[in-house]
Formats: C-alpha cells, structure tokens, sequence
C-alpha cells in the first residue's frame, strides 16, 4: 500500500524520527534509544515512512540502516510554499499599516 508523504508527517513520532536520520543514517535500534515506545513501534512507524518513500535502506553486515531521502520532502515544501506567499502578503499589508500610522503622527 502506498502511502502519502502527509500521512507520514501527521504523526509526532515519525517526524521525530525524520529529523533524527536527517543528521545520519541509524540503524531501528538506534532510533529505539530516543524514544520511550517499544521496538515494534520504532520498526512500524520505519515501515510507514518507507512506504511513503522518505526512506532509504542500506544493509552493512547484518545492521540495516535508515537515512532520509530529503529530496520527497520537497513535496511538503511546495505545498507550504502557498502559506508562506499568504503570510508574506499579511505581513506586507501590515508594514504598510504601519507606516500610514507613523506617517499620520508626524
């Protein structure tokens, strides 16, 4: 089942775990450490993110580990992209504001 990128950023704990492997690959156990959930969490929340295609696996020995492919967060950062232009515009609006109001004092 293929999942969507949205789905795999809902929850806290996998973007948590996002932004653990952002700074390197880790192994399942690795990432166990950080969090106060069972194994079978960790390893079902991993294949979640590996169905919505924001992980990559590679095997050294017997350690499989996981790194973010940072490239599919681009999807989130297009769609954001039009909350940003919205807050930018608010903000211009109100700069403007503000100068009219310095502007009338003086």
């Amino acid at each position: 089942m293929r999942r969507d990128i949205f789905q795999a950023i809902a929850d806290p704990t996998r973007r948590a775990i996002l932004v653990l492997i952002a700074v390197h690959a880790m192994t399942p156990n690795a990432i166990a450490e950080h969090f106060s959930i069972t194994r079978q969490s960790i390893s079902k929340h991993l294949r979640i993110l590996s169905e919505c295609d924001l992980l990559a696996q590679k095997q050294d020995g017997r350690e499989i580990f996981y790194e973010l492919k940072i490239d599919r967060m681009n999807e989130v950062d297009t769609w954001l992209e039009q909350f940003r232009q919205i807050m930018q515009q608010k903000f211009m609006q109100l700069d403007e504001v503000l100068n009219t109001l310095k502007n009338t004092k003086q």
